[in-house]
């Protein structure tokens, strides 16, 4: 078996309250997000994901997508779409009191919430998108595939 290059996952806190252990679930769900998309690996790379809270979230969702409100999950793709992996990916960022109300709200923990989205946003990273009904059946179908290998429950059920 041959090993994969590295990859770093640099977690960055602009915000308090995050909790310590999710450096170690973004890594689980990156690095799930890979072993179910499988893209074709060439080199060493990189991604960053940003802990912050709603209101740098807002500045950033209003300066890169002309939405001025707070979101849960962005991604900033740093590659083409489906383009080998190596160098830098992008960047993915996370607001956190928009994931704990949307957690609370769908009665679902806050760990599993913040997996499903690290998930979704890397898969953004990677190229998916859901801005029509194909691509969002198929983005939902493989987070949906990648979470249950990580025991947690489909997203998008009913």
């Amino acid at each position: 078996m041959t090993a994969l290059p590295p990859l770093e996952i640099a977690v960055i806190r602009n915000a308090d309250g995050w909790p310590d252990h999710f450096d170690a679930i973004a890594e689980q769900a990156v690095l799930a997000a890979i072993a179910g998309a499988r893209p074709k690996i060439t080199g060493a790379a990189e991604v960053s994901v940003l802990l912050t809270d709603d209101a740098e979230q807002r500045e950033l969702n209003a300066q890169w997508r002309g939405k001025d409100s707070a979101t849960n999950v962005l991604s900033f793709p740093q590659i083409e779409p489906f383009a080998p992996v190596t160098g830098l990916l992008g960047d993915i960022t996370l607001a956190r009191e928009t994931l704990e109300r949307e957690a609370a709200d769908l009665g679902k923990s806050l760990e599993h919430h913040f997996t499903h989205l690290m998930v979704h946003g890397f898969l953004h990273i990677l190229g998916y998108d859901h801005i029509n009904e194909a691509e969002a059946l198929q983005m939902e179908g493989l987070e949906t595939q990648i979470l249950a290998g990580l025991g947690i429950d489909d997203p998008y059920a009913e």
